[in-house]
């Protein structure tokens, strides 16, 4: 049987600032991609300049995270047996720039959903190859504040994104937006791919299919082994339902609900991402300050403030206040759960329980979107109300995660976990 790659220690050895800042700038990269496409540009082009309805994004969106959320266990046990990170990250953001830039020219709905798929699948896909590349970046670091530098970096990226890319939009409309999206998304991307190199393994061997889907399976059939991190990733899930979703429709519910024009919507993407760059640094440096668990918490009671505030709110004013805290807990949960599950997780399988990290988050991707859509579909009420009662199903979720993050938390503390007392 071939070795697992056994990352170096995140608190030992010298810190390697250039792979440190490289790794971090693919943050900022693909971050881009996310404000641009996913949050702002192509649900309003399906939507608005297609004629499209909610469903049709909900479902393309949900299509593409069900194929990686069967793909990315695989891809993370692959990336475990064969120590190769790069080389798929590589290839798979290549593939999502290509289709991202040719949404732009796609005259027709249909064809423009297909690409989304694509080019969000890539996306996504690339991100388990990408997560397992922190143990050994974050050397000589703490992993809390290299994954805190990553997600801030990111957001000021979404940022910089969303303004470089508006001249595009006001020029040639929605459509122009797709192409400097992608060349932006590949541009700062580079360093990465030349930088942050794969951790050698001992005694490598070649890709054996047979031993990924065996160590699956061995890891599935010894869950209670596992029993901790399995429910941080049953939680992960409902959080990132709630995630998922804001990211994929806020734009929608500020115009309809709120009636806020596209101008409004840039500055309160510009306010919400702000306050996910600034609240990323902040909750990296409370990670290691106060431990990953108590600064999860913050991030699930920051998302259960920013739900209830857009629920209850009646107007504009109220409803801007949203856009800093809900910032604040999408930086934060990045950061938080990322150290958690490399603290829950043996060394030898990082990158294999990053693969089912990812699944949730990619089911959470499907189940959020199709019950807000499913919500906003089904009603035949007015439209304030029914999107209202979609955002009050993501209300729930978020309850449902606080609840459950706090018995696991008890439970870890009661067990004498490292991680109840990793600081």
């Amino acid at each position: 049987m071939s070795p697992h790659p056994v990352p170096p220690p995140a608190e030992t050895g010298k810190p390697d600032y250039l792979a440190i800042g490289s790794w971090a700038l693919y943050d900022f990269a693909n971050t881009i991609y996310s404000m641009n496409v996913v949050s702002l540009y192509f649900a309003l082009w399906v939507t608005l300049d297609q004629g499209g309805e909610d469903i049709h994004y909900s479902l393309a969106l949900s299509s593409s995270m069900l194929a990686v959320a069967l793909s990315v266990p695989i891809f993370g046990a692959m990336s475990d047996q064969t120590g190769k990170r790069r080389g798929p990250l590589i290839l798979l953001t290549l593939i999502c720039v290509a289709a991202t830039g040719a949404i732009g020219y796609a005259d027709r709905l249909a064809a423009g959903l297909l690409l989304f798929i694509l080019a969000n699948y890539c996306y996504n896909a690339s991100l388990v190859f990408y997560n397992g590349q922190l143990p050994s970046v974050s050397r000589g670091s703490h992993v809390g504040m290299v994954s805190g530098i990553g997600v801030s970096l990111g957001y000021l990226g979404a940022i910089g994104g969303l303004l470089m890319v508006k001249p595009f939009a006001e020029a040639g409309g929605r459509p122009a937006a797709f192409l400097p999206t992608a060349a932006m998304f590949l541009l700062f991307s580079i360093p990465c791919f030349i930088f942050v190199r794969d951790v050698p393994l001992a005694a490598p061997g070649p890709l054996r299919p047979g031993e990924v889907f065996r160590s699956l399976g061995k890891t599935l059939t010894h869950l209670r082994q596992y029993r901790f991190l399995f429910r941080f990733i049953i939680i992960h899930f409902l959080i990132l339902d709630v995630v998922n979703t804001i990211i994929a429709f806020m734009s929608v519910y500020a115009s309809r609900v709120i009636g806020f024009s596209d101008a409004q919507i840039n500055s309160f993407l510009v306010t919400s991402t702000t306050g996910a760059m600034v609240g990323s640094l902040i909750i990296g440096w409370g990670v290691k300050r106060f431990g990953s668990l108590r600064s999860y918490l913050l991030v699930l009671a920051l998302w259960f403030t920013a739900l209830l505030l857009t629920v209850i709110s009646q107007t504009e004013w109220l409803f801007w206040c949203v856009g800093p805290i809900a910032g604040m807990g999408m930086g934060g949960v990045w950061v938080v759960s990322r150290a958690i599950l490399i603290e829950l997780s043996p060394p030898g399988k990082v990158g294999e329980f990053f693969g089912f990290y990812g699944m949730a988050g990619k089911f959470a991707s499907i189940l959020g979107p199709l019950l807000w859509g499913g919500i906003v579909w089904a009603l035949q009420t007015t439209v304030t109300f029914k999107y209202r009662a979609a955002v009050f199903s993501l209300l729930v979720l978020a309850t449902l995660a606080i609840v459950l993050f706090r018995s696991l938390k008890k439970d870890l503390e009661e067990a004498g976990h490292p991680a109840a007392h990793a600081v």
